[in-house]
């Protein structure tokens, strides 16, 4: 165990703050929804009822599909823009998909390499996109579970301003649907794009997020 925890201690740390945040969002948000509901003359709910809620679930969605939609873009920008200096940029002379060599391919496949990378063909193809495939489809999943939840929300709202509720379609066009996906989509922007050319002139000793402390600014993708 004490092998597996110095192995993963990375994905188990960021796996264990996940969960004590999620849980500390839903007891936060039960709380603040009693509150709501005593000052409005209503009655309270149980946490297993606010967990289970749209409302509960719409705030959860409305930030993962903003954070996997960081990283599809960053992932598919990384392979054709650079930037200088930057250690979460690629060098210029690697702009593209690179060559088989590079990326241990037919010919330069090693035997530790995955079962799939030593196969040609649709394998191989579906393979080298697997992680911006993956990310995409958790993306555009968590985003139509956003839309899903923030309409039964939104509905709610109508019904209790004796308003009639809308369809799906015409709650994707509301400017509550794209006020709470863009107030998540332009802070995810500027986290990548201050990480991006921070890491040009800032270091941080021992991260593989930043190059060596001696190393130059127009140092390009160097580890530190």
């Amino acid at each position: 165990m004490r092998g597996f925890l110095k192995d993963n201690g990375l994905s188990v740390g960021f796996g264990l703050l996940f969960l004590a945040t999620l849980i500390g969002q839903a007891i936060s948000g039960h709380a603040t929804v009693n509150h709501d509901q005593l000052l409005h003359q209503g009655d309270p709910i149980t946490l297993g009822h606010y967990v289970s809620s749209a409302l509960f679930w719409a705030d959860v969605m409305e930030n993962w599909q903003s954070e996997y939609l960081q990283f599809s873009l960053y992932i598919f920008a990384t392979i054709y823009l650079i930037q200088t200096g930057s250690n979460e940029s690629k060098k210029p002379e690697d702009v593209g998909r690179e060559s088989d060599k590079q990326q241990l391919l037919g010919a330069h496949v090693k035997p530790t390499s995955p079962r799939w990378a030593k196969r040609d063909g649709l394998r191989t193809t579906i393979y080298s996109n697997s992680l911006l495939v993956v990310m995409t489809l958790i993306w555009v999943a968590s985003w139509l579970a956003q839309s899903i939840t923030g309409r039964i929300n939104y509905n709610a709202d109508q019904l209790d301003h004796q308003s009639a509720p809308i369809s799906w379609l015409s709650y994707i066009t509301t400017s509550d649907f794209w006020n709470r996906t863009l107030q998540n989509w332009q802070s995810e922007f500027l986290a990548v794009g201050s990480m991006v050319i921070l890491s040009v002139y800032l270091r941080q000793r021992g991260s593989p997020e930043s190059k060596p402390v001696g190393a130059p600014h127009g140092a390009t993708a160097t580890e530190g």
